[in-house]
């Protein structure tokens, strides 16, 4: 079983541009309190994508969009009274930012001893990230990831500086995000109202979801 933090302050610090101490991860795992009460303790969101997985996300990408949302830049009904009625500071994203970062969840189902109760079980298992197949041509889904999307997400889908992991993300999040994007909603960074994604088809698209599912560390 694999779930632990793993964003050694020094790095925080590194990541941000500042001091190590300017990073409490103690704060930011109290701030998640609140966090959690959509995207879970873990940061693993739920009900099949409709809140997102922010564990694992990378902390740049993470307080970006945090403060998009308390300037209202980014508009998202259900984030705007966590953003602006907590009135959180950039020390607060900063926190928080980097806890969540830190979290690695499980691609891997646990191994059970045999002595856990029903309660530990379902505990273990809340802890494993695994994202459901999506049907697609995956051969065809690499190469459209790799040639437009990998440059800023990663070869991998981890993410890259402030561009956000798509791999082990909900891929009914990822559709709905992307649909935003084309619909002039929500800007797709700094290249404005849909980007690289007005030039894709909608098999095109379906296709680099279920590739993204593929890659998954699932140990298969």
């Amino acid at each position: 079983m694999r779930f632990r933090l793993l964003f050694p302050v020094l790095c925080a610090g590194l990541l941000f541009g500042l001091p190590a101490a300017a990073v409490d991860l103690e704060k930011g795992k109290e701030i998640n309190g609140t966090c959690a009460a959509c995207h879970g303790d873990q940061g693993a969101g739920g009900k099949k994508g409709e809140y997102p997985r922010i564990a694992g996300q990378r902390a740049g990408y993470l307080a970006s969009q945090l403060k998009s949302f308390r300037a209202r830049t980014r508009i998202n009904i259900p984030m705007y009274p966590y953003t602006q009625e907590r009135e959180l500071s950039d020390e607060d994203i900063r926190d928080i930012s980097a806890y969540l970062s830190g979290i690695e969840l499980s691609t891997k189902m646990p191994t059970f001893a045999g002595h856990e109760d029903a309660l530990t079980r379902l505990q273990m298992v809340d802890k494993v990230m695994i994202v459901p197949r999506v049907e697609g041509n995956i051969e065809h889904g690499e190469k459209i990831y790799q040639k437009q999307c990998a440059a800023c997400h990663g070869k991998a889908g981890k993410g890259r500086g402030m561009f956000p992991m798509l791999v082990g993300q909900y891929s009914n999040y990822l559709k709905r995000q992307i649909d935003l994007y084309l619909k002039g909603d929500r800007p797709h960074d700094e290249e404005g109202t849909g980007g690289l994604l007005t030039q894709l088809k909608a098999d095109d698209i379906q296709d680099v979801l279920a590739y993204l599912t593929s890659i998954q560390e699932t140990g298969e």
